[in-house]
């Protein structure tokens, strides 16, 4: 039984038809989710489909007494939210019926009327609705979309814009309407809240409609697909992957159609021109009127969707990357954080007035070419971590080292700097020195074609702003990518580019984000921070969070980090004279430490995580790890090789400086490569 129709609705806006007959009905019980490229009308047949907006033309039929929550993807909250005088209060206004309910159920009570058939059966109602679960299940909603319980307390009008939308959300999973209709509202939440909101929407028996790029969501929470596509809407059974699977399947019949109907059409064209030359007018009339029929039941090729083409090399003009050093990333019992007096703006936007320290991280390691995802809870410090890898915040204490000619690019989650140039156009020529032909070719991969490149960048959407930043960042020789929540505001296409980008870029890749599907499409390994701490995890998103269901921690994690790694996390270098491989970055700002100490600590970087862990590696991850760990061996070993040989040569055995040198650094590489050959026989125990 459907308890939503839409018939024939269609919604213009100015001259432009963003719906054109939308023909669409949802049954009790059903969980769609609603796809199509930014700016198809998602938002607005949501909208129509709440009551908040009228159709043009068409009809809207809800069941009668039906119920519906609207999470809006700007939220515009009523005045009772906003005023409740805490978080907790203004999440539990969700249920004001079953307060209505407790009111009257006590009324009856205060009167002595409980023997009265009436207060049976409010109080039978009252239970099915779960009044006395009430104040558990405001508990529940607000852990588990994020809020600590010293959060409660905060009147909604001091939260930030996405808390207040997680508070929305949490009050719409306290109301439990019918039908719930959601505006991508996976925006604000981290990965746990994910998680726990993809549960209750699997475990509700109301009806869901879901507008959302996040597939990973999407395949977790939904068994239908609404496509719209052309103002069109189209409708798939199955999950995301399932919709995907069907739509290339059908729009490779529907080209493949459309070929041979063209070929009808010409051929038929040819007939009537011969038949007309030779004066035969009855055949020539024949195929004149098959040529009719095959024109008026036109077949239209699917038109080639607008994805975003990034380039896996820089623009001519723009130079290319060197290559970097082995290590080109080393963290060194690094705090991170904000310091009074140095430009440093708090998440809030505020300066920072006193030192506030968010995470420190007793030993992080990236080496040349590793697709690295920074994950943890909202407000842990990722964030504030890449901030400080960029430079754009100063080191609170510890080491932050880079390996020879680092050149780093980056992409802020908070893009508040004004873009240079009046254009989009202008920002790109004043970024490098190429001809205004090439540049437009170069925008034309980020779907700024036509009268786009001249579109002012202030006027600019989210997602546009986005794909200028791509594509200024994309033009740079960079070989280290720093990327922090590089797909919001982007939609599923585009995502599929930037996923397709990283996995083909030489460039090493630090990724902030909570986007799943990418961190299990690009990432092979990650850095967790939680609890004030950040630790290494040495496998993909899906091993990490089965670890963390077998009670993996980052407190467990650095806990287990062998004693050689810790004395060389906070020993530093040993020396800095001779030739200088890293640069280091503290707190005083010097630069110093040796090629060789890099890699002795690198290493012990990739096989702490596997520490105390004995299950075995899926055939990949060994091949992966095997390849690395031989190669650290034949690397170090060659380079054991070479500090004997120096130790042997007149010349430095008569510098006293350069001979303690090459002693001490030759002392490193040797733990180190006593470190790989552990890792080696222990990667032999773990094969599959």
């Amino acid at each position: 039984m459907s308890i939503l129709r839409l018939t024939d609705v269609h919604r213009e806006v100015g001259t432009f038809v963003i719906l054109d007959s939308i023909n669409a009905s949802v049954a009790l019980g059903d969980r769609i989710g609603l796809v199509g490229p930014n700016g198809a009308g998602k938002t607005t047949l949501l909208r129509i489909a709440a009551g908040r907006d009228e159709p043009d033309e068409g009809e809207v039929h809800h069941k009668r007494e039906l119920t519906i929550g609207l999470l809006a993807q700007e939220s515009h909250f009523d005045e009772a939210f906003m005023a409740a005088p805490d978080l907790r209060a203004a999440v539990r206004q969700g249920a004001a019926h079953l307060d209505r309910m407790a009111e009257a159920l006590a009324t009856f009570e205060r009167e002595h009327r409980v023997e009265e058939p009436g207060y049976a059966a409010l109080l039978h109602e009252y239970e099915v609705l779960g009044g006395y679960t009430l104040d558990q299940r405001v508990d529940e909603a607000l852990s588990g979309l994020g809020f600590r319980p010293d959060e409660w307390d905060k009147p909604p009008a001091a939260l930030s814009g996405g808390e207040q939308t997680r508070a929305a959300l949490a009050r719409l999973v306290i109301a439990d309407p019918d039908l719930l209709l959601l505006d991508e509202p996976t925006n604000h939440l981290d990965i746990a809240a994910l998680e726990w909101i993809e549960e209750h929407l699997r475990r509700r028996r109301g009806s869901l409609l879901v507008a959302s790029h996040d597939r990973a969501f999407l395949d977790a929470t939904v068994t239908r697909i609404w496509e719209l596509r052309d103002r069109r809407l189209t409708v798939f059974r199955g999950d995301y992957s399932a919709y995907h699977r069907q739509r290339q399947e059908r729009d490779a019949r529907t080209a493949k159609d459309a070929e041979t109907q063209t070929q009808s059409i010409e051929r038929e064209r040819e007939l009537v021109q011969r038949y007309r030359s030779h004066r035969k007018f009855s055949k020539m009339h024949e195929h004149e009127a098959r040529l009719e029929r095959l024109q008026a039941d036109r077949i239209e090729a699917p038109k080639s969707s607008r994805r975003l083409r990034l380039p896996t090399g820089a623009l001519a003009g723009g130079g290319a990357a060197a290559r970097s050093g082995e290590v080109v990333v080393r963290i060194e019992d690094l705090v991170v954080g904000y310091l009074p007096g140095r430009g440093a703006v708090m998440p809030d936007g505020s300066p920072a007035t006193v030192a506030h320290r968010v995470a420190r991280a007793p030993f992080l390691a990236a080496q040349r070419g590793d697709r690295i995802g920074i994950v943890g809870p909202n407000g842990a410090g990722k964030t504030t971590l890449l901030r400080t890898i960029a430079g754009d915040l100063p080191p609170i204490d510890g080491r932050l080292t880079f390996g020879h000619a680092a050149q780093i690019g980056y992409l802020a989650q908070l893009r508040g700097a004004a873009i240079p140039g009046a254009t989009v156009l202008d920002a790109l020529l004043e970024a490098i020195p190429i001809t205004a032909g090439e540049a437009r070719g170069y925008l034309a991969r980020f779907l700024f074609r036509g009268d786009d490149a001249f579109k002012e960048v202030r006027s600019l959407s989210g997602g546009e702003r986005s794909r200028l930043e791509l594509a200024l960042l994309g033009i740079m020789p960079s070989n280290l990518l720093l990327l922090d929540e590089p797909t919001n505001h982007l939609d599923i296409p585009a995502r599929e580019a930037i996923e397709s980008f990283m996995t083909e870029s030489p460039a090493t890749l630090l990724v902030v984000s909570h986007d799943r599907r990418l961190l299990e499409t690009v990432c092979t390994s990650l850095w967790v921070v939680d609890d004030g701490l950040a630790a290494p995890f040495d496998g993909g998103y899906r091993e990490w969070r089965s670890a963390v269901a077998d009670g993996w921690t980052v407190a467990n994690a650095i806990e287990r980090l062998p004693a050689a790694r810790q004395a060389m996390a906070g020993g530093g270098p040993r020396a800095s004279g001779g030739a200088t491989g890293l640069g280091t970055t503290t707190k005083s700002g010097t630069k110093a430490a040796s090629s060789a100490t890099a890699a002795a600590v690198a290493v012990p970087a990739r096989t702490a995580a596997r520490s105390g862990r004995r299950e075995k590696l899926s055939k990949d991850a060994y091949r992966r790890q095997k390849a690395q760990v031989d190669a650290d061996l034949s690397r170090l070993g060659l380079r054991r090789s070479h500090l004997e040989l120096a130790m042997g040569d007149p010349a430095v055995a008569a510098n006293f400086v350069e001979m303690r040198r090459i002693a001490s650094e030759l002392a490193d590489v040797e733990q180190a490569l006593a470190a790989a050959e552990d890792a080696w026989l222990e990667l032999e125990e773990r094969a599959p």
